[in-house]
């Protein structure tokens, strides 16, 4: 995003009643977003403890020795004395070192062997140290989060695991489990995506103008992107979707005055498709 835009978009979040923000070191702008919540703090908007940031672990970042330098760098540039939720951001790893992105010279992604009981060991000790209130994982399956719970000396279970999830791709398998084991699950792309060829499978039509979500929307006088919002909250997903027009950061966060019957929450579970858009091909 152009130079303020985030910080811009955080302040109008904050103001309009946002709470939890969702960052990572790879988004290139958690300066704005510390600078932002650090203002609202100033002007007496809101204290510390009412903000619920979660910053992410990156793919370099998995070899145990790294995790807590990692974090303590997030915070250097936040400027923040702790996060509130720290999460691996994917199951695999990337080799370490300065390049966000390593590639070998045709092009292809080097990855590196990684224990992912041993990365979560790293994680359980940022938030015994303080330095991260709860810890969790991003993108994980059944079978990688199984790992992590069934971790001989386990300290922390993940709290969350944040996972694609909308009225496309409703998650039931997962949800069900996660909700068994007390992992609240975390929707990013929850209206669907941009249309950006280079990391969105676009084969699977706009999310926001199916007719389904738009009739139910009309009943209430809402948009169709407020009631895949609502579907989502009222099964007890968390959502986050992601807006930089203040028109819309505000309507986003305008679903909590009407509640989807039975039967609408049944037909949007219908329109579940099984497709991912972001099909994270790395």
């Amino acid at each position: 995003t152009p130079e303020g835009t985030c910080l811009e978009s955080v302040k109008i979040a904050i103001d309009t009643g946002y709470r939890h923000i969702d960052g990572a070191f790879v988004y290139f702008n958690e300066h704005e977003v510390g600078q932002a919540i650090r203002e609202k703090i100033a002007e007496g908007r809101i204290k510390r403890e009412d903000i619920f940031y979660c910053g992410k672990l990156w793919n370099t970042c998995h070899p145990p020795e790294l995790v807590r330098p990692t974090l303590e760098k997030t915070l250097k540039i936040l400027q923040l004395d702790y996060v509130d939720l720290y999460i691996i951001e994917l199951p695999m790893a990337f080799k370490p070192g300065d390049a966000i992105y390593p590639k070998d010279e045709n092009g292809k992604f080097i990855y590196h062997e990684t224990d992912l009981c041993a990365t979560w060991e790293a994680m359980e000790a940022c938030k015994d140290a303080g330095l991260a209130k709860s810890i969790g994982v991003s993108n994980f399956n059944r079978r990688q989060l199984e790992m992590i719970l069934n971790k001989p000396g386990l300290k922390h279970k993940p709290v969350s695991n944040q996972v694609e999830c909308h009225p496309y791709f409703t998650q039931p398998k997962l949800l069900e489990f996660c909700r068994q084991h007390d992992i609240v699950i975390v929707g990013y792309s929850p209206l669907g995506t941009s249309r950006d060829e280079t990391w969105v499978n676009v084969s699977s039509p706009p999310l926001l103008k199916d007719s389904v979500l738009n009739a139910i929307g009309k009943k209430y006088n809402k948009t169709a992107a407020q009631i895949a919002l609502r579907f989502n909250i009222q099964r007890g997903v968390v959502v986050i979707p992601k807006s930089f027009n203040p028109q819309h950061i505000r309507e986003n966060f305008q679903i909590f005055d009407f509640s989807l019957t039975e039967k609408e929450m049944k037909e949007i579970e219908a329109l579940n498709k099984n497709v991912r858009y972001v099909e994270l091909l790395m």
